[in-house]
């Protein structure tokens, strides 16, 4: 099951790609709604190979799932795998310049099913494909809307 959008913004690429590798503000904003977040590599800058080991309430049940940075090409692309014991999840960004000051930015997440159990989860998600493609985008919209706002405060 996939779920992908496009947003364009007045950001210059390079601007959007280090928004984007804010991950120690991705991993507060999770922490805020509940999860557990472990950064578990050595790196001490953001590239392929940095890892995370988070665990979180979904649907009543405890869910622990492994992140890996699997692509990191500065400043077009960034592509996250996570590993559960039921699923397996690709995140990923593309960037494209339009010009010099506006940024296309491809948003995508994609879940497959390992076992009969994910199997049931996934198609009751597809049963909800609409509002949450909707969702998706709104969720994406919205944080791109904040980056603009934060790169012209910045300015």
């Amino acid at each position: 099951m996939k779920f992908s959008t496009k947003e364009d913004i007045d950001v210059p690429i390079d601007a959007v790609f280090e928004m984007l590798c804010e991950f120690d503000t991705f991993e507060r904003a999770a922490m805020r709604r509940g999860a557990e977040v472990r950064r578990v590599d050595t790196m001490t800058e953001p590239g392929t190979g940095m890892k995370w080991e988070a665990a979180f309430d979904m649907r009543g049940k405890r869910r622990d799932i492994e992140v890996e940075m699997v692509t990191f090409e500065h400043p077009t692309e960034i592509c996250l795998e996570s590993m559960s014991p039921g699923l397996l999840g690709a995140v990923s960004f593309d960037l494209l310049a339009l010009s010099r000051s506006r940024t296309r930015v491809a948003a995508s997440i994609e879940i497959k099913p390992k076992t009969l159990s994910a199997r049931l989860l996934v198609q009751s998600l597809k049963l909800a494909k609409t509002s949450l493609t909707k969702k998706f985008k709104r969720a994406v919209a919205g944080y791109t809307k904040d980056m603009e706002e934060r790169y012209q405060q910045s300015k």
